[in-house]
């Protein structure tokens, strides 16, 4: 599913308009990334190009919805309206500023009810846009070993400690949105956070996942729950079916620290 530039589809859907919303902004942070910026300049360029990008149309397609965005003011409103979008213009921000790293994305997800109802991560490099419209179908795991995403930087020791119980290996790459769409790619098999997110972070991401039919949790097994007064939510499980059990055992046993 990919759109042209200009408007969205007529009579789009919630589906629909948010892979058109990921795509759209997703141009136009390739856009920002040719203009000859480098560093924190561009970092900042990208998001608040992003950002206000998407609150513009969202003004526009989606008027009487509320917004929760990372690079906006919360507007507690949100926690009495019957709709928020929940958006992240650009999840791994250090990874766009480096040229020509593609392991950035646009989070886009929408909250009806007390749950996720549509969601899209566009991945603008790649020219993929994941997202709950039509469901990713999860290919058959192409490794003999699992393999675990984790940060480009040092990863935490609990997961390298699960990584070894369970025989995994580690595959490093950059925002949380593309660790998350790795395990939908066959590019690793699960994904394991307890460092720190906000909502914003996992929303569209976790939507995708769940429509593609893996599995999505805290790290206790308990429900990811979104538009939260405290939009803190530091850590997540998402995997294949298949090795949930194992993970949530090893982190029961020896927790994240």
């Amino acid at each position: 599913m990919t759109f042209e530039p200009g408007t969205p589809p007529p009579a789009a859907d919630d589906h629909v308009l948010a892979t058109w919303l990921a795509e759209a902004a997703g141009r136009r942070l390739l856009e920002v990334r040719a203009e000859g910026l480098e560093g924190k300049e561009l970092k900042d360029a990208g998001d608040a190009a992003a950002h206000e990008l998407l609150m513009d149309l969202l003004a526009q397609h989606r008027p009487d919805d509320a917004v929760l965005s990372e690079e906006g003011k919360d507007d507690k409103a949100r926690l009495s309206a019957d709709r928020v979008w929940i958006i992240d213009p650009l999840d791994g921000t250090r990874e766009f500023s480096e040229p020509p790293r593609d392991d950035w994305a646009v989070h886009v997800a929408l909250w009806q009810g007390g749950a996720l109802v549509a969601g899209a991560v566009a991945q603008p490099e790649l020219g993929e846009t994941f997202n709950t419209g039509q469901a990713p179908v999860v290919p058959p795991r192409t490794s003999q070993k699992p393999r675990i995403a984790v940060s480009r930087s040092r990863p935490p020791a609990f997961v390298q400690a699960l990584a070894e119980e369970i025989d995994a290996e580690l595959v490093p790459m950059g925002s949380a949105g593309v660790k998350m769409m790795s395990v939908v790619r066959d590019v690793a098999d699960a994904y394991v956070h307890a460092g720190g997110q906000y909502e914003w972070d996992s929303a569209a991401p976790v939507a995708v996942a769940r429509a593609a039919g893996l599995f999505t949790s805290r790290v206790d097994g308990s429900e990811l729950v979104y538009n939260q007064d405290d939009v803190y939510l530091p850590d997540l499980v998402v995997c294949r079916p298949e090795l949930s059990e194992q993970i949530l055992a090893f982190i029961a046993a020896h927790g994240t620290e």
